[in-house]
């Protein structure tokens, strides 16, 4: 099994702002790169930047955040092309989802992704032969 992990669930291995999903988030990528079954995309550590310099409380300075990047980068990583853009906009409007979920999912799609880990779409649904789950629904915040 694949499991793509959008943008926001890395996110929250740097968000000291929300310890238990922080510790969630920690679990599953500890899990998901050991079994080698992680997913990213070119997308995901572009949004991931500007996220961890820009809207955390407390940012990360631009060179930490740099370093995570390239560490990141070593994952198995889907690259996006024009012909994943056309596709995203297809979908996105097949589907009526905003241009850049439809990207993220069909990066997982693309890459093989079982399961897409995401707070920002329906847990449970399934789009394009990918399982959204939301890995912090059950958490107590």
């Amino acid at each position: 099994m694949t499991v793509f992990f959008d943008t926001n669930v890395l996110v929250y291995l740097f968000d000291n702002d929300a310890p238990s999903k922080r510790e969630q988030a920690r679990t599953l990528f500890q899990r998901h790169v050991q079994a080698g079954s992680l997913l990213i995309s070119t997308q995901v550590l572009q949004e991931l930047y500007v996220t961890l310099t820009r809207k955390l409380a407390v940012p990360l300075p631009e060179s930490d955040a740099r370093e995570v990047i390239a560490s990141l980068a070593e994952l198995p990583m889907v690259q996006n092309d024009a012909t994943m853009t056309l596709a995203a906009i297809d979908l996105s409007q097949r589907r009526q989802l905003s241009f850049w979920d439809a990207l993220i999912i069909e990066a997982a799609r693309r890459g093989g992704a079982n399961v897409l880990l995401s707070e920002d779409l329906q847990h449970g649904q399934d789009i394009e032969c990918v399982h959204v789950e939301n890995p912090f629904l059950d958490l107590v915040v």
